[in-house]
């Protein structure tokens, strides 16, 4: 797997940001290690965002239920090289039902204030939009926070930090003609963070399932993704045979949730959906050796113990949502 030895290396060493001199007090030769030293991590960066090959235009996804139609602007890994940088740069233990990333253009994997949409399927059946109208998501969104206390309690016996809701950061829309639903959460890891995480959930209804798409990033990359959702709301088509217009009651199963139930978080809680949207989103750890160095890029939730795997999902929660996503 991608820098799997690199990242083993890096992983064992140890950096101290209150161990690096202020600026006025470094000497001239000192200073010039500093620049050295920068420009070798960069140069290293550079080299793992330069190994990956980028797809444009109409891509079709492995499993067949649907392509995407990348517009101007962004760019497409595919399903093993998203792997590479979910597993092995991004910390995660597995991308199981991963199909691909979508990138801004001029964003790499590890790029400051960067995000990806993270592409995955749930064939979990024909989802009934009849709901969508009826749902009063202020109220939604205080039922979910109702049960923190019990799911708090959860995590810590596991060791792990506090996760709380604090709204919507965009509230849900669902629009009916398109039959695409998207929203976004604000949430805190930890009861000292001081950047929240952002959570924005797509989700695009199907014959036999949703396509998902999230991204995970801070708070401070809210702006950033909000300008580009027209676009990302656009790019899915299902294929011939898996558009929901082709629904077949006859035939086709009709899932277990609907519209509600998907912002919700009680869809996706289930084994092989990615970690970092459905687990608990938690702090991602890259780290890279360049120069004798280490860099380390944090996203998501604070870990209190160990790169965290949370245990199984306890709804509601795509934040969790999963958000392990959803």
């Amino acid at each position: 797997m991608l820098l799997t030895a690199p990242l083993l290396l890096a992983a064992k060493l140890t950096f101290a940001a209150e161990a690096i001199p202020a600026p006025d007090t470094l000497t001239m030769s000192e200073a010039a290690g500093e620049v050295k030293m920068e420009a070798g991590q960069q140069a290293y960066i550079d080299s793992i965002e330069g190994s990956f090959t980028y797809q444009h235009g109409r891509v079709e996804l492995s499993n067949g239920v649907a392509g995407l139609d990348i517009p101007k602007g962004f760019k497409f890994l595919d399903q093993q090289q998203s792997a590479d940088v979910i597993v092995g740069l991004w910390g995660n233990p597995d991308a199981d039902g991963v199909l691909g990333m979508v990138l801004p253009e001029e964003i790499g994997v590890l790029s400051d204030g960067s995000y990806a949409f993270v592409v995955q399927y749930d064939e979990m059946g024909y989802v009934k939009d009849d709901d969508a109208d009826d749902v009063d998501y202020d109220e939604l969104a205080e039922e979910m926070k109702s049960g923190e206390a019990e799911h708090n309690a959860e995590r810590a016996k596991n060791g792990y930090e506090p996760m709380y809701f604090i709204g919507w950061a965009t509230k849900p829309f669902y629009d009916k003609e398109h039959k695409v639903l998207h929203w976004a959460k604000e949430i805190k890891f930890g009861d000292s963070t001081t950047v929240n995480t952002l959570n924005y959930n797509v989700r695009v209804l199907g014959r036999k399932g949703v396509l998902v798409l999230n991204a995970v990033s801070t708070m401070n990359e809210l702006a950033l993704v909000q300008q580009h959702i027209p676009d990302v709301l656009e790019m899915v088509q299902f294929n011939d045979g898996f558009r929901y217009e082709q629904f077949d009651s006859k035939v086709d199963d009709v899932a277990a949730w609907t519209i509600g139930g998907l912002v919700a978080g009680k869809v996706l809680a289930k084994a092989g959906i990615l970690a970092l949207v459905l687990k608990n989103i938690k702090l991602v750890l890259i780290a890279l050796a360049a120069a004798g160095a280490g860099i380390f890029r944090f996203f998501g939730g604070k870990k209190k113990k160990k790169e965290e795997e949370a245990p199984a999902p306890v709804p509601p929660s795509d934040a969790l949502p999963p958000a392990t996503g959803a």
